[in-house]
């Protein structure tokens, strides 16, 4: 039982009956009902047929009471377990903490300098002779000129038994590698744990309470924000400097924000119980990243009795690039994602000159500027 569960009062959905309680009351029934119908008093001795008949029902009848009063039970923290526990849990946003592997660094070595990289590929397995291995997490090479590399590495086995192992102890290397002559962990292991317990989840559903935030989280923030209209359509938070949050939002297609609805989610942010008190919260409009779209494009021959309907597709692809493009804060300008639409409306070929590709920054938006879309004509399949 959880620590703070211990102090629960104590919960019985069957009147904490016990199975004689209940082999005695249904001979009671009997003996009364029995009395009112006859007039006689039923005698019924240890080895009556009836009074067995009745005991065998009452070990049936006392099986259902018990997974009755179970039932009920698993709906309350002092007592539900398993499966019970986490779907309780997930009422409060609270899962269960999975098994976690234990983690070290490796370092990989080489006894002359090379020419060109050593690769050491992601996945490449180093042993402690004792059954515990471990796993690189990513690709890594010794670059030419160097001698070794350190990269990180997990325990193919989840929970304890990969903790504790001192540095230089994983030194065997399990898969081949040209060139590499020595291993060895240069930390010792550490961070594996065991699937959670009920017990400790149960400690963490009760104090679940006191870690919610009415806008705490970026989450939270992005609510409170798009509570105030339903025109706002993506919400960006970011934090520049402790203690300060900055909001940015923009509205349906991309519309920036006037000044009158910053005001009201700058109003809205402004209340206590929702702003925490620490917080110097701004909402401010993004910046927009300007582009334009330049592009010519063809028709295959063979469609040539379609023409105008697809160059009226690729139209409305141009229009639907320019939604989509804006829709999201910090969304890269990506020309890809143009050729993709123009060539699914039915171009054969697509020449971009404009945009290319760049990266937009998380508090600024993609704006297209101007469109210019030329028309190349037919093309021989």
């Amino acid at each position: 039982m959880g620590v703070v569960t211990e102090s629960f009062p104590d919960l019985s959905f069957i009147d904490n009956a016990t199975v004689d309680e209940v082999l005695t009351q249904m001979i009671n029934d009997y003996q009364e009902k029995y009395r009112e119908i006859t007039g006689k008093n039923a005698v019924l001795a240890p080895a009556n047929p009836y009074r067995l008949i009745m005991y065998a029902c009452t070990m049936q009848i006392y099986q259902a009471m018990q997974y009755a009063d179970y039932a009920g039970k698993m709906g309350f923290l002092k007592y539900a377990r398993g499966e019970y526990l986490d779907n309780l849990a997930a009422l409060r946003g609270v899962s269960r903490k999975k098994a976690e592997a234990a983690t070290t660094l490796l370092r990989f070595s080489i006894d002359t300098k090379m020419q060109s990289a050593v690769v050491i590929p992601a996945g490449t397995r180093v042993t402690n002779g004792n059954e515990i291995y471990f796993a690189t997490d990513i690709y890594a090479e010794i670059v030419a000129g160097q001698t070794s590399v350190e990269v990180a590495a997990t325990c193919t086995d989840t929970g304890k038994k990969g903790n504790e192992l001192a540095a230089g102890e994983l030194s065997t290397l399990v898969n081949t590698l040209p060139y590499i002559s020595a291993v060895s962990n240069t930390e010792k292991t550490g961070g594996g744990a065991e699937e959670e317990d009920d017990d400790s989840l149960k400690d963490r559903i009760y104090l679940s309470a006191g870690s919610c935030s009415v806008a705490g989280p970026k989450e939270a923030y992005a609510y409170w924000t798009k509570s105030v209209s339903t025109l706002i359509s993506d919400v960006s938070v970011i934090s520049p400097s402790p203690g300060e949050v900055h909001i940015y939002f923009i509205c349906e297609s991309g519309e920036l924000p006037d000044d009158v609805l910053l005001e009201k989610v700058k109003t809205v942010m402004d209340n206590g119980n929702i702003r925490p008190l620490t917080d110097r919260v701004s909402v401010l409009a993004p910046d927009t990243e300007n582009y334009n779209i330049e592009f010519t494009y063809y028709i295959a021959d063979s469609d040539k009795s379609s023409a105008m309907t697809i160059q009226q597709k690729v139209n409305d692809a141009v229009r639907l690039y320019q939604e989509w493009q804006s829709e999201k804060i910090g969304r890269d300008i990506n020309p890809s994602c143009l050729i993709q639409k123009v060539m699914a409306a039915g171009a054969k070929r697509v020449t971009v000159q404009s945009p290319e590709f760049t990266a937009v920054g998380t508090t600024s938006v993609a704006k297209c500027t101007g469109v210019n879309i030329v028309y190349g004509g037919l093309e021989d399949d």
